[in-house]
């Protein structure tokens, strides 16, 4: 099968979260399922600099503004196409928000050109190679299925897919006719929302199929209060609606020790980086953005709890000021919590090798990766019951214990109270060496590949082949 994958950030090149993780491990994870698939990315200065010598395939004489043209590179063992458009892409800031950390203002015209370069390929091919089956990621590949009508295509089959849909790709009306998109469509049964244009839900109402990352997370995102207002559009959608939940890279993410025991070198040397003091309790991390959708205001109002029964925490992350004011404050006032603002890759991975437990409090969470990251290392989750936390973790409850199968803690409802209740039980069972001991044996077990996620993509790509 011929899949061309559409995505506004792909690692090793570009990252700003999950989706990115995604879109660079899929390609790998499908070549054995028979997929040979192929990336659509923008090209930003990262992708141009680390492509240097990807030869023009194409030339556009004008997209939204100026000419651009299309570049073959290369993604590991998959091939990479980069639509390289200065005007759109080559400038300082992030990729999504300017320096002064709001969105570029010229989002909507960025992103619909990579849905055009999309459609592009799929309507006249690249040097010979015609995708057969467009997988489009999140609402900057939105309005792709759109642009294959305008063009008359009809034999190449969608699948979007859904990362978060807390962001839906809005546009003001009026860049109707700048944005090269058909007035009759710009209706409620159409990609208007509320009077605006949205990006995503053009995706969810005119591709072929549409998915998100757990299969829970697609049952919440029918319900009024996680479907961000798209959950009747959705519902209407129900039976080409599938959540696959994602997977990690078993080899980028490998344990430095074979057995539980071979953890213990790794806390003693986290301890000694964040400074904090031996202890009698576990050395919980949080690897995250700091944001109200992370739970992270939660965990500070129930931080005594896990303070006051022995346990520590080291924080790795950079987000809401209030939130990095909170956990500064905090560090200051309680030996046994450390804090380092800022992103740093490496040190994730020392964190996620030193620490006992990872804390997951997510109000919401489309799949989540980090939960899985600490089961590979036997470092075990404290989740929130919601999305693909819910499908991945087994909760440490009276029945997984006894029945020997618990990976880690899960918490409902989700709120400070209930927290600090499972930040209690955590405490207990670290206290149980030989309890412990089995939870991490078993999360390290816990299969957190992509080997039967690929397999649902194959399956589902298909039925989507003409």
């Amino acid at each position: 099968m011929r899949v061309l994958s559409v995505a506004s950030e792909c690692v090793p090149l570009v990252k700003t979260g999950g989706l990115a993780d995604v879109a660079g491990a899929l390609p790998a994870a499908l070549a054995g399922q028979g997929v040979g698939m192929r990336v659509l990315l923008p090209g930003y200065p990262a992708v141009l600099g680390a492509q240097a010598k990807a030869p023009v395939l194409r030339e556009i004489a004008e997209l939204f503004g100026a000419p651009a043209r299309i570049r073959r590179g290369a993604l590991g063992k998959a091939v990479l196409y980069i639509l390289d458009a200065p005007h759109l892409y080559d400038r300082q800031g992030g990729i999504y928000l300017g320096p002064d950390g709001r969105d570029w203002p010229d989002n909507p015209q960025r992103f619909a050109a990579l849905c055009k370069a999309a459609a592009l390929i799929a309507a006249e091919g690249a040097e010979g190679w015609r995708p057969q089956v467009l997988h489009l990621h999140d609402w900057q590949a939105g309005l792709t299925p759109v642009y294959l009508r305008q063009a008359g295509v009809r034999d190449v089959g969608t699948l979007l897919t859904i990362h978060n849909i807390a962001f839906q790709g809005l546009a003001p009306a009026h860049m109707l006719a700048q944005l090269q998109l058909p007035a009759h469509l710009f209706n409620p049964r159409g990609f208007e929302y509320w009077g605006r244009i949205s990006a995503l839900k053009a995706g969810i109402v005119f591709a072929d199929k549409v998915s998100t990352v757990s299969p829970t997370y697609a049952e919440e995102l029918m319900a009024p209060e996680y479907g961000m207002g798209m959950e009747g559009v959705l519902a209407d959608r129900a039976g080409d609606f599938i959540g696959i939940l994602n997977g990690i890279d078993l080899d980028a993410w490998k344990p430095p020790y074979a057995t539980p025991e071979g953890k213990a070198p790794h806390r003693a040397a986290l301890r000694d980086e964040f400074g904090l003091p031996d202890a009698d309790g576990p050395l919980c991390v949080v690897v995250s953005r700091l944001t109200g959708q992370k739970g992270l205001d939660l965990l500070v109002e129930a931080l005594p709890t896990l303070l006051d029964g022995g346990g520590q925490l080291a924080v790795l992350g950079s987000g809401d000021p209030g939130l990095e004011a909170a956990f500064s404050q905090a560090a200051a006032r309680h030996p046994g919590l450390a804090l380092r603002l800022g992103y740093d890759e490496p040190l994730s991975r020392r964190m996620m090798a030193g620490g006992d437990a990872i804390l997951v409090p997510s109000r919401f969470e489309p799949c989540g990766l980090t939960q899985l990251y600490g089961l590979r290392f036997g470092t075990l989750p404290l989740v929130a019951l919601t999305g693909g936390l819910a499908d991945t973790v087994i909760n440490a409850s009276a029945a997984g214990l006894a029945a020997g199968v618990a990976t880690g803690v899960q918490f409902h409802p989700v709120d400070a109270r209930a927290l600090s209740r499972a930040l209690s039980r955590l405490c207990a069972l670290w206290r149980q060496p030989a309890v412990w001991r089995r939870m991490m044996e078993n999360a390290m077990a816990h299969p957190v590949g992509w080997d039967a996620s690929a397999r649902a993509y194959a399956q589902l790509f298909g039925t989507m082949i003409a």
